[in-house]
């Protein structure tokens, strides 16, 4: 007796998402962990130098007064009687802590652009009091305080030579300070709007970034009294990075990243337009051949810094204002407008090797002997393998074909594998048992059917079945017509599923037709160019000596 061969299921490849490398990668982190704070986090800062603790600067306002918190986490409240008075502290987190290790408490209003020094030994911010202050991480009190600029600092960090700050204000202009005596070095008003982002070149101690909501970039050298190089951005500048190298500068503003060859005077070498909001924030991986950037959209978008195209991207519940990675890409913090922290820890991979090392003696157990060459004078004896049967394969066996018809048509697999429903109706009809297990079907049954087949008569890959069931349908079912109206309905739709299918199919035909008509006058046309050419060519003559 044969053996009984299951039915075979068609299945079409479906596109899904390209996995490479960069995917692998930056899907290795654990589930995020969210920290709720009272403010939009505008700033965020790892330190340079283990353990790598962050800094995040967050503000908001509270009934005309300022509430800030950093992670760097400023914090306020003190009321006695009738007179409130503000306390302003920052707060500096451990990497994998989620209370405050450090506390500052010298602010009286909101702080901005909590920056960390190349050594770790020291951290900078601004404020709306228009005052710079520099903190010891070892300390408590400010070392210094630098007073010169009239409206809130929205911008302040460390030159690379570790003992000059610039900053940039609201009152359109640059400075910088000099740490061991805390005086004004130099100051530039070239800017004719806010000054609200800014960055340091790591290669030359001299020469810093700035950009302003009057949508240039300006690179100044501390040596000269003006800048050196001006870029029209074309929007607000939100954010500015210089490459490592310092040859190469990011600006953001708008919807746009654009990317500068600082070392060419300013040259645009390319424009991004991949985020759908503006862009608030910047960011290089440890290695700098990859570029981050964050956006009012709630995406964070990542670029090679090869080909300048999207790698990879994550998606979060809020919009986006800052973003910072460790200097060995092992932690992600991305600060949102509704306060919330957004913190991913890379996924250790020594637990993966030593579940590895455990695996190792089973997997030889396993497979001992499974790779022995047998002998000439060997016998072998192959055993059978028993397939288990679905249900649906049991029923076909037993060639009870309305109840194989019935187990196909359950939620779980209809709703979920059609391909498979599909092929056992085909399986029927190739049996010529297909009219039979439609038939004698009460009204819910028929409705089912009717169902299935309006919804999925309309996919390439089953039409040709599904027309052939939905044509016996109505001939088993059409003397009850008129008898039920759930019935009817499903006529109804069905016969409106098939109207419109045909409908496309017509444009379609139009659109082929058109277009064919389009490449025929357009081959007509090149034929006649090409012949005229020919025609209106000069004549070659050579002449030759006799």
């Amino acid at each position: 007796m044969a053996l009984y061969k299951p039915v075979v299921v068609q299945t079409c490849p479906r596109l899904g998402e390209r996995i490479t490398q960069d995917t692998v990668y930056w899907e290795g982190y654990k589930a995020p962990i969210q920290i709720k704070e009272f403010g939009a986090v505008n700033k965020i800062d790892f330190s340079p130098v283990p353990p790598r603790n962050y800094a995040v600067t967050a503000s908001s306002r509270v009934s005309g007064f300022s509430e800030v918190f950093t992670f760097l986490s400023f914090s306020w409240y003190h009321m006695c009687k009738l007179n409130v008075f503000f306390l302003y502290q920052i707060h500096i987190y451990g990497r994998y802590s989620h209370e405050p290790i450090k506390t500052f408490s010298r602010f009286k209003d909101a702080a901005y652009c909590g920056t960390y020094r190349d050594d770790g030994n020291l951290l900078v911010a601004g404020s709306d009091e228009g005052i710079i202050r520099l903190f010891d991480i070892s300390g408590k009190a400010p070392l210094r305080q630098f007073d010169g600029h009239t409206k809130p600092v929205h911008v302040a960090g460390f030159l690379s030579d570790k003992y000059r700050i610039f900053s940039g204000g609201d009152d359109y202009s640059s400075k910088l300070w000099d740490i061991p005596s805390g005086t004004e070095i130099v100051s530039y008003r070239e800017h004719t709007d806010y000054v609200r982002c800014g960055c340091a070149s790591k290669v030359n101690a001299d020469v810093f970034v700035t950009g302003s909501y009057d949508h240039t970039v300006k690179l100044f050298d501390a040596r000269t009294k003006s800048s050196i190089i001006t870029i029209e951005h074309g929007q607000p500048v939100e954010s500015v990075l210089l490459f490592p190298s310092g040859g190469l500068l990011v600006s953001a503003g708008g919807r746009y990243v654009k990317v500068w060859d600082v070392l060419k005077g300013g040259q645009l070498l390319v424009s991004l337009k991949n985020h759908h909001k503006t862009v608030t924030c910047l960011c290089l991986n440890s290695s700098g051949q990859r570029l981050l950037s964050g956006s009012l959209d709630r995406h964070v978008k990542i670029y090679s810094t090869t080909s300048y195209k999207v790698v990879h991207s994550f998606s979060y519940a809020a919009p986006i204002l800052s973003l910072a990675l460790s200097p060995e890409d092992e932690t992600i913090v991305v600060g949102m407008t509704n306060g919330v922290l957004n913190i991913k820890h890379r996924k250790p991979e020594e637990g993966k090797e030593k579940s590895q090392k455990k695996r190792q003696p089973a997997y030889r157990t396993y497979m001992r002997g499974k790779t022995y060459m047998p002998k000439q004078e060997d016998f072998s004896v192959s055993k059978p393998v028993r397939r288990a049967l679905r249900k649906y394969d049991k029923l076909l066996k037993s060639f009870d074909s309305s109840k194989a018809l019935d187990a196909v048509l359950e939620p779980s697999i209809r709703l979920h594998t059609p391909e498979v429903t599909v092929a056992v109706m085909q399986e029927l009809h190739r049996r010529g048992t297909l009219r039979s297990a439609l038939a004698g079907r009460d009204e819910k049954q028929i409705n089912l059917l009717l169902t299935f087949v309006a919804r999925r008569v309309i996919e390439p890959r089953f039409t040709s079945i599904l027309v052939t069931v939905a044509d016996m349908i109505t001939d088993i079912y059409q003397p009850v017509l008129g008898q039920s109206a759930i019935v009817d309905r499903q006529f109804l739709r069905l016969q409106e599923a098939i109207g419109k299918e045909i409908d496309y199919q017509g444009e379609l035909l139009e659109v082929l037709g058109m277009m064919d008509t389009l490449f025929a006058s357009f081959a007509e046309k090149k034929v006649t160019c090409l012949e005229e050419n020919r025609s209106n060519s000069p004549t070659e003559i050579i002449e030759t000596d006799e």
